[in-house]
């Protein structure tokens, strides 16, 4: 692998160029990074927005790769690469999937098998430079290369490792899925105060910077969340009210309801995709 790797990116949607656009910030240069996708007018765009090496013809693309990164949908993974896998296959490059439900195994035998390849769940906060990664790794990828996709996702947020692909379906129904479940707190909690009177965009703003602020104090304090809840609440409070409320009336166990039918989904659209292809 040379000293300042080539990465490729087959597919150009929204979380490629939020990849893209974090890993210039964080001091690749635009000069290692291609991107290949069918519209040749999307990627003009990218081309003076980033300044990277752009092309349609995605064999040619891998070829130029120490990482080739798999963004497409799960939908067309299949073809993609079975259409890349000569050149891989000669090349022997890194590969890396941020597509869902695709397991390693699979995505390795469509590539003709035997290559290293990590599978990464991303996040939607990607797209703003916050999110929050999952990374499994198969026996063919070594510790350099581990680095170097590291690398690549911690410049749009916090990427962390599994020992066992089958974690990635728990990664899913947790970071992969979790940001709906705060925007729907974020939904009720603005309902509710503006029942109360206070004006939809004042309610919005302060729902937002209050979790906002919370998840920050969450990542910089020593204390675990339950220390950190009992911090805010006074005896006979008004946050003491409300965390009642909300134990009486089994959020613990919804949430664990909730999460559970997530895991369980993604396990289904796994072997769903399996079976398609």
């Amino acid at each position: 692998m040379s000293t300042s790797p080539t990465i490729s990116f087959i597919g150009a949607g929204n979380m490629a160029s939020a990849i893209i656009g974090g890993m210039l910030d964080s001091g690749f240069k635009a000069g290692d990074i291609w991107v290949s996708a069918p519209d040749d007018n999307h990627l003009q765009t990218l081309r003076k927005r980033f300044g990277i090496s752009v092309t349609t013809d995605n064999r040619y693309c891998a070829e130029q790769a120490d990482m080739v990164v798999l963004a497409v949908k799960p939908q067309v993974m299949a073809d993609v690469c079975r259409d890349i896998a000569p050149v891989v296959q000669n090349t022997r490059p890194l590969m890396v999937s941020i597509a869902a439900g695709l397991t390693a195994g699979t995505l390795d035998q469509w590539l003709g098998g035997g290559l290293p390849l990590v599978r990464v769940m991303p996040n939607t906060p990607s797209l703003v430079g916050k999110g929050a990664a999952g990374l499994y790794a198969n026996s063919q990828v070594k510790d350099d290369q581990k680095k170097m996709v590291q690398s690549v996702f911690e410049s749009i947020g916090t990427a962390l490792w599994v020992d066992d692909e089958n974690l990635l379906h728990a990664v899913t129904a947790l970071s992969g899925s979790g940001p709906a479940y705060f925007f729907l707190m974020l939904e009720a909690l603005e309902s509710a105060a503006t029942e109360a009177g206070i004006d939809a965009d004042t309610a919005r703003k302060l729902a937002i910077q209050t979790m906002a602020g919370a998840a920050e104090m969450a990542g910089r304090s020593e204390h675990d969340p339950a220390q950190l809840k009992r911090n805010v609440m006074s005896p006979g409070g008004t946050t003491e009210q409300a965390i009642h409320t909300f134990e009486d009336g089994g959020l613990r166990e919804l949430v664990q309801k909730a999460y559970g039918a997530a895991f369980t989904r993604s396990q289904e659209m796994s072997k769903e995709l399996a079976d398609k292809q």
